[in-house]
């Protein structure tokens, strides 16, 4: 049986390769990083996408209108393991080009990895907006 330390290692790392793809634009490996029937809850979107194909049809049209990540950083991650399922949790300070313009996020996500029996596969993410303690 393989440790607790252990697994989460192996989770960290799939959430390292993911936000690394997102962080360089590379489409095909963030995706991949996705299994096909992934969920997606974002703020910034009216309505879930229900499935990875979902998702990169509206990241194809996000790009097609200039949109492209520039940078991003995780922090503060912690990881819980249920069984075959692990939750990841951390803050995301991301940068992104709009056309010519570009804008800062800094937000909070949970994605929930599944592990197919090769390997751990993002399964859901929801995004959310990262309160202002600024006020």
């Amino acid at each position: 049986m393989t440790s607790t330390p252990h697994l989460k290692e192996h989770v960290q790392h799939a959430a390292a390769a993911l936000v690394a793809a997102f962080a360089s634009n590379d489409t095909d490996a963030y995706f991949e990083a996705f299994s096909e029937d992934a969920t997606f809850f974002f703020y910034t979107l009216p309505a879930p996408l229900r499935s990875r194909a979902a998702y990169r049809e509206v990241w194809v049209g996000w790009q097609a209108d200039g949109f492209a990540v520039l940078d991003c950083q995780s922090s503060n991650a912690h990881i819980s393991l249920q069984g075959d399922v692990a939750i990841f949790m951390h803050d995301v300070a991301t940068r992104v080009r709009f056309g010519t313009e570009e804008t800062q996020f800094h937000e909070r996500e949970t994605i929930v990895f599944r592990h197919d029996g090769r390997r751990w596969l993002c399964c859901h993410e929801h995004l959310s907006a990262q309160p202002d303690h600024t006020a």
